[in-house]
């Protein structure tokens, strides 16, 4: 499962009354790790002034890899952590997170690493199987 949902906002959810703000607490609580490695690339990008951060670090186990490749896999929890943060994300093999500030050249940057050259270029034998 890739949300712990509480049964208030599964019913507000089956009258299609959840806010963003309920949503991604509930996207907070349930996948901390890939709340918290968001969180760490935002607070990058804020404090370096910069237009990109990105993580290349694996996760320490497989349960917080779980986590980000769930965060990540579901079209809904991706752009809601976009539109909390300003941020536009994007991800390559198992780990490698990237976030986008809305600023001038960071487009450039977003196509550059969503491209498929940088896929091909970020390969390796040991994200095989993760």
């Amino acid at each position: 499962m890739s949300l712990s949902v509480s049964p208030e906002l599964l019913t507000k959810a089956e009258q299609g009354q959840v806010s963003d703000a309920e949503f991604v607490e509930c996207i907070r609580t349930s996948l901390p790790y890939a709340w918290d490695m968001v969180c760490a690339l935002v607070a990058q990008v804020e404090a370096e002034g910069a237009d990109f951060a990105d993580n290349q670090v694996p996760p320490p186990d497989e349960q917080a890899r779980g986590q980000l490749l769930r965060a990540m896999a579901s079209d809904a929890i991706r752009g809601a952590l976009q539109r909390h943060f300003g941020m536009r994300l994007a991800f390559q093999n198992c780990h490698r997170l990237a976030v986008f500030a809305s600023a001038p050249g960071a487009g450039e940057r977003y196509a550059r690493f969503t491209s498929v050259e940088a896929q091909l270029l970020n390969q390796s034998p040991e994200f095989r199987d993760c």
